[in-house]
C-alpha cells in the first residue's frame, strides 16, 4: 500500500498524547510517519491524532472514542473482561458499515493494547464486540491480505484486497477541485456543495 497521495503527518506527539491522556503505541506513531491520516480504498478511515484545518478529514481519535465507548457500554463489554468503556480509545472508522476500530488499553504500554473493533451488522448469534491480539498496524496489514480466519469488519471491501491510500491533504484537494475525495474522478454532486 504505497503512500502515493501526499503522505506523513507532522505531528507534536507531546501535545496530542497529553490531550488524549496517554501514550500512543509505536506502530500508531510509525503509520502516522509514512502514512498519516486519511483513507484506505474507501473503506476504512485511519483517524488522526490531533484535529486539523480540513474540509475532507476523516475525524481524530478524541472525536470518535466517545462513540466506540457507546457501544462497549451498550453492549455490556467485551465477554470475559471487566473493563469499562474508558478502556478503549478509537483508531479507525469503517465507511460502509460503518464499523469502529479502536485499542482495548489492558495496561500502561501501549505497543501491548490489542484490537478492538465494534462491528455495526453481525448475525444474531455473534457479539458485535471482537478482539484481536495484535496492534494497529498489523490488524490493517492482515485485514488487507486476509490474515485472520476470517474477515473482522462486517463487510469484505478491504477482505484480501491492497487498496490505495489517500491521505486527507489529498482528499481536500480532490474535494475543492470537484473530484470524488477518494477516487480522483469527477464527481457529479460536487456542484451541490
Amino acid at each position: 500500500m504505497p503512500p502515493a497521495h501526499g503522505s506523513g503527518e507532522e505531528v507534536d506527539w507531546d501535545t496530542a498524547e497529553a490531550q488524549l491522556g496517554t501514550r500512543l503505541p509505536a506502530d500508531y506513531h510509525a503509520f502516522m510517519a509514512v502514512y498519516g491520516g486519511g483513507n484506505i480504498g474507501g473503506q476504512l478511515s485511519i483517524l488522526l491524532p490531533l484535529p486539523v484545518d480540513s474540509v475532507w478529514s476523516g475525524g481524530t481519535i478524541a472525536g470518535e472514542t466517545p462513540n466506540l465507548r457507546h457501544y462497549w457500554e451498550e453492549e455490556g463489554g467485551l465477554a470475559g473482561t471487566d473493563f469499562g468503556a474508558d478502556a478503549v480509545m478509537a483508531w479507525g472508522v469503517g465507511c460502509s458499515s460503518p464499523d469502529l476500530l479502536g485499542w482495548l488499553m489492558t495496561g500502561p504500554d501501549p505497543d501491548r493494547w490489542p484490537v478492538v473493533v465494534w462491528r455495526r451488522h453481525v448475525s444474531w448469534d455473534e457479539p458485535s464486540l471482537a478482539l484481536f491480539d495484535c496492534g494497529m498496524a498489523e490488524f490493517v496489514r492482515r485485514l488487507l491480505l486476509a490474515e485472520f480466519d476470517r474477515c473482522p469488519l462486517s463487510d469484505l471491501s478491504l477482505w484480501g484486497r491492497i487498496e490505495p491510500f489517500v491521505h486527507w491533504r489529498e482528499q481536500d484537494r480532490r474535494f475543492l477541485a470537484g473530484l470524488d475525495p477518494i477516487t480522483g474522478e469527477p464527481d457529479p454532486t460536487a456542484e451541490m456543495f
